[in-house]
This record gives C-alpha cells, structure tokens and sequence, in this order.
C-alpha cells in the first residue's frame, strides 16, 4: 500500500505476515524503493532480512542513468533526451559519440576538436598485428575484435588511472579511434589480405570503409549513400541502456578495471547470438523461408512453436523499434546503390502479414532494429561474422559513456549480487572407502 508521509514523501507500507508488523518502505523517483532497505524485514533480530530474487534481473535497477531514455510501450529512444530521429537525421556518428560521452551536442569548435583527435588516434601500435597474426585463417573476426581490444591494456598501461578524469578521456578517444581499426585488421586477416592503414583524411565511417574493402594501391572512396547509411547505423547502435553488454561493462568496471580490458568483455557478451547475433539470425530464417510464396506455411510453423520468427519483438520494446523504422528507410536507399537484395521482398511482406495478424499483435511481436540491418550490412558486402563488429563500433562510445557514469557515482561500489543458497547444509568429510552413492545420511539440501 502506498501512502504519503506528513504529505511530504511517498512511502510503501509492508505488511510481515509472518509476525504481523508493518514496514514503511520510502518510494523513489515515483516508483522506485530500494532493496537494501527490505533488509530491515526480519523474523528475528539474528536474521539477514529480506533478498530480491529476480533471476536476469527483469525488474532491478542496478543504476540512475542519465544516457539513454526508452519507453518501450511508446517506442521512444533518446539519447541524452535527444530523439533518435532527430539525430539520425540530422546528426553525424562522431557528433552522436561526443554527445553520448560529454552529455551535450558539441559547437563547431567541440566537434573539430573532437574529430581531429580521433582521427590522430586511429593508428595502433604495429605489436597489434601480432597479435592479430597469431590466429587461424578461419577466425571468427569477433573473437579477434574481442582479443586485440583487450590487448590494448597492455599498450597504454596509463589506462588503469580510472579516477583520473583527463586520463579517462585520453582513453575514450583511443578506443573511439582504434576500435575500427582492429576491426578492419580483423576482417583482413580472416579474409587472408594486406592490412590496410587508416587514411586521416576521410571520415570516420569512409575511413573504415576503405580499410576494409581497398586492394592493392588503388584509391577507394565509398559511395556517399553506403557511406551515409553505415553512419546511420552507427548512431541507431550508439547505446541501448542497461543491457547485457553494458551491465558487462559495468559490472568489470565496478572493480576498477581499464577501459580497454571492459570493452573486452562487453564485446564478448555482445557475441552471443540472443545478442549482438541477433541480425545473423534473420538472415538465416529468411533464407530458410526462401520465397515469398513460403511465407503463410513459415508463419503457421511459427504458430505451432516449430520455428522463431527472427528479428520480431524485443524485451524492452512493446511497439515498433523506432530503430528498425530508420533502418527501413536507409535500406530503400542502399538498394537504389546496390541492387535489390532478394531477402528484401520476404521482410517487407514478413512484417506486412505479421503487423496485421492478430496472433503476433497480441504478442507485440513487431520488427526490432534487427530485422533490416542484417539484410543492409550484406548488400554492402559485409559477411555475417562481421555482424557482431559492426554492431561493436559504435556501442563502444555508449559503453565508454556508461563506464564513466559508474566511476563517477558515488553510489556504485564493486558488483556482488546476492545469491539464494539451494545447497546442502553442513556435513561431514567422507573418506574414499566410505563413498557410495547415497546422500550422507542427514544432509540434504536447504533454501536459505
């Protein structure tokens, strides 16, 4: 029951009704309470009190954020409380990283100054290419991406002052500007070519470009539209609030970790395929799908639990992604560059016939911001395990952005969830000849 207090806070009374006692629980943020203060619950003095059990953490706030704002109801995304739409629009990669770091778009001035510097930090160190060298032609590129970032810890061995504020960003820069980089190498060494060295002289996103597809000497300029449509994307991929990847960066930051070795381990979590993957997925379920006419019997598959529709609904998100909207209208104009993707025809009527049946309307099954990027990246000639890095670049400015959030709350202490012990009270030691199978006699496991 929430109730006012003196009409000057808002507060939830509890009631034990093992004991029969009242709690007032004071309410946050209009809506929130916070765990610690359900540890006053008890049974007895000697008690711990009170836990939350939420397994993935569904309904925990872990943190106050200032980054990302999301309605999923709505299907609202903002950074910085700007509107992703607007910043899509109108808005340029690095211009959408610097706000995400600093809090507030940057003047002319802000934005040369913060491009010149990402631009002169766009080389690594030649040791990388070792590391780089080191893997099987057949690597996937994440696992180099993943493997090279973490590398640069021992690079710039500065970036373990994390409560330096200038040395911090020092390193947000590096990892801004390098990141490509490996990526590119990455992608080289897996498809068996030269590297490629960053020309300063291009954009960040045609610079990337032209480390991953120039041969030989050969100038290689990108075509504005491809060039344009990767730095959408880069901004749709910014950052994406508390999810599996930036609560990893998080939580290895909690302990006071470098950047570099955090960035490593969100990209990890972003790997997986529930994740990152995602994308991949969609691809192979339209390419199981085939043709247009197949449609229908693959829905009805989808119905009967035989398949997962890919690319269709989201956890946070109960409307339409206003991601997968941008991305719809950026692959209309890939296509007009590269030809017609045959994928293309199957999503455009997928999602026609899942948006008007009420089987998926019930569900809030509608396309997330996975659905068309995948279908983009290959017209463009990126190859599926590139997905993951691609997805990576950009996250990294909203990884960093949340890093620095973590060090600078005072309220953040090191990660140390609690856990419900399920396991075996105390028992007794057992010597070899004595085993059997049985459970000791006496012990057996306990909730506590």
């Amino acid at each position: 029951m929430a109730s006012k207090d003196n009409g000057e806070r808002d507060t939830l009374t509890i009631r034990d009704n093992r004991t029969g006692k009242d709690y007032e629980v004071d309410i946050h943020e209009g809506d929130v309470i916070r765990s610690m203060d359900l540890r006053n619950i008890k049974v007895h003095e000697d008690d711990f009190g009170m836990m939350c059990l939420d397994p993935a953490s569904t309904n925990t706030a872990s943190t106050r954020s200032a980054i990302t704002f999301i309605d999923g109801d709505k299907g609202i995304l903002r950074y910085r409380g700007y509107p992703i739409e607007q910043l899509a629009e109108r808005t340029t990669f690095l211009e959408v990283a610097y706000l995400t770091l600093k809090g507030e778009l940057p003047d002319q001035s802000q934005l040369d100054a913060f491009v010149e510097d990402v631009t002169f930090h766009t080389y690594v160190h030649e040791n990388i290419l070792k590391v780089l060298d080191g893997f099987r032609y057949d690597a996937h590129a994440m696992g180099m991406l993943i493997s090279s970032t973490a590398a640069l810890s021992t690079f710039y061995q500065d970036s373990k002052n994390v409560r330096d504020a200038e040395c911090r960003w020092v390193q947000m820069i590096r990892a801004v500007a390098k990141i490509p980089t490996l990526a590119a190498f990455a992608f080289r060494r897996h498809r068996g070519l030269p590297y490629v060295y960053p020309e300063n002289e291009l954009s960040y996103t045609a610079n990337f470009l032209n480390m991953l597809f120039r041969i030989g000497v050969k100038e290689y300029r990108p075509n504005p539209v491809l060039e344009r449509a990767l730095d959408v994307l880069f901004i749709l991929h910014a950052d994406h609030e508390q999810n599996c990847s930036t609560t990893a960066m998080r939580v290895i930051g909690s302990s006071e970790a470098d950047p570099f070795v955090a960035l490593s381990g969100s990209m990890a979590a972003l790997y997986g395929p529930l994740h990152g993957g995602a994308n991949e997925a969609v691809l192979r379920m339209l390419g199981r799908i085939g043709r247009v006419e197949n449609i229908p019997a693959f829905l009805d598959k989808v119905k009967n639990k035989e398949e997962k529709l890919m690319g269709f609904g989201h956890r946070v998100y109960k409307a339409y992604d206003p991601r997968a909207s941008i991305i719809k209208r950026t692959a209309d104009e890939v296509f007009e560059v590269t030809g017609r993707n045959h994928f293309l025809d199957i999503a455009l009527e997928l999602e026609r016939i899942a948006l008007n049946e009420q089987y998926f309307i019930d569900r809030n099954l509608y396309p997330n911001v996975d659905f068309y990027s995948g279908i983009i990246y290959q017209a463009m000639g990126f190859p599926v395990e590139m997905f993951p890095v691609l997805f990576a670049i950009p996250r990294t400015a909203g990884w960093l952005a949340q890093w620095e959030e973590l060090i600078l709350d005072p309220e953040q202490k090191i990660a140390r969830p609690r856990q419900v012990y399920v396991g075996f009270e105390e028992r007794n030691f057992v010597p070899m000849e004595e085993r059997g199978g049985e459970v000791s006699a006496g012990a057996q496991p306990v909730v506590v």
